[in-house]
């Protein structure tokens, strides 16, 4: 936070006062990796800066009530060591989800449309006879009806099998998917903060997929030196390490994680700035920060074409504009088959969520 530079800031119209301080509260949370404190403070200079409260509610105020409503807890009542409760964490999740994918509309819980027609629920404009084992729910009343009038008259009107017309839909699949997270030291390398904004996008597309699309898994794993499994509720917390980037052991453990999970439908998303720097051999690491290194750069390529022969497609999310880190990432995605963007910090999220939503289609 040091040397963080606030733009001039334009109180909501909408919302109270503590609706305003709460957003904000949640922003500071994102960048502090969840030290309340610490939030509280830069939001007090916030307050000071552009005077958000009044005479009638100040910060006391705001502390307190983020007490009563259960957002924050003190469980030693001799100092100030709040820290954040499950309702925040899933709070701030919402919040992300917000303002990434506020494009999202929605949808049938767990469900993903594919280009392919079967038992599902997004119906088509397309009608075809009935057939055993077809869902009765989706059976088209009015064309059947029609039929029936017109195979047995009204006199002797009676609905048969042979009558039943149903409505097409769409078979809808599951997913499941792996988030990586490079939390090498790059990424708060020369003043840029990368991994705030990579935070906000795992909170967001974690609540999207367990609110909207709760039959799909979701794995997150970070990867620095090694690689470990993370939490959802852990997210808020992530901070960066002074770490080299092994990407090799991020995929590796990406695809343990797929391995055991029986859908068909996998996927891995990577979110990083920078090139491959670091693999282990042995007990050991082999690190080469400087330019692209044949021994690491192999690697990873050859990781990423077992994926897609197991059919694990990754989608990479670069957050740098470097032309021989362009070129890796070419190599990288022509391996693997996948796919790749080169987005600034405010275009990641939603280039994730397009893409999420594409890669949720069935393959062939």
């Amino acid at each position: 936070m040091i040397g963080w530079r606030f733009s001039s800031f334009v109180p909501e119209n909408e919302g109270t006062i503590f609706d305003q301080l709460l957003k904000l509260f949640q922003e500071m949370l994102v960048y502090t990796s969840g030290n309340v404190s610490e939030a509280l403070s830069w939001l007090t200079e916030l307050d000071k800066e552009y005077k958000i409260t009044d005479e009638n509610y100040g910060m006391a105020d705001f502390i307190q009530d983020l007490i009563d409503k259960g957002y924050i807890q003190n469980p030693d009542e001799q100092n100030d060591g709040f820290t954040i409760t499950a309702k925040m964490e899933i709070s701030m999740r919402q919040k992300a989800l917000d303002d990434i994918f506020d494009q999202v509309k929605k949808s049938k819980d767990g469900k993903h449309n594919t280009k392919h027609t079967g038992k599902g629920d997004e119906h088509t404009a397309d009608m075809r006879p009935y057939e055993f084992g077809d869902n009765l729910e989706n059976i088209a009343m009015s064309e059947s009806l029609k039929n029936a009038q017109l195979n047995h008259g009204i006199d002797e009107f009676k609905l048969t099998h042979d009558d039943l017309e149903v409505q097409e839909t769409y078979y809808q699949s599951q997913m499941s998917t792996v988030l990586m997270i490079d939390i090498s030291h790059s990424m708060i390398l020369y003043g840029e903060d990368r991994i705030t904004p990579a935070k906000k996008v795992a909170m967001a597309l974690a609540e999207l997929i367990t609110t909207r699309y709760p039959k799909d898994t979701l794995d997150i794993i970070v990867f620095g030196n090694d690689a470990w499994q993370i939490q959802i509720k852990d997210l808020p917390y992530l901070e960066v390490g002074p770490y080299h980037t092994n990407t090799v052991a991020g995929m590796e453990l990406a695809m343990d994680l797929l391995r055991k999970r029986r859908n068909p439908n996998k996927q891995i998303f990577m979110i990083t700035d920078g090139k491959p720097t670091c693999i282990k051999k042995g007990k050991k690491y082999y690190k080469n920060s400087f330019g692209l290194d044949r021994k690491i750069v192999n690697r990873t390529l050859n990781l990423a074409t077992k994926c897609r022969k197991l059919d694990i497609p990754i989608t990479t999310f670069m957050i740098a504009r470097d032309p021989y880190l362009m070129r890796f990432v070419d190599q990288f995605t022509k391996a693997n088959n996948g796919k790749a963007f080169f987005s600034s910090l405010q275009g990641l999220g939603e280039f994730i969520f397009m893409d999420y939503k594409n890669n949720k289609k069935r393959r062939k």
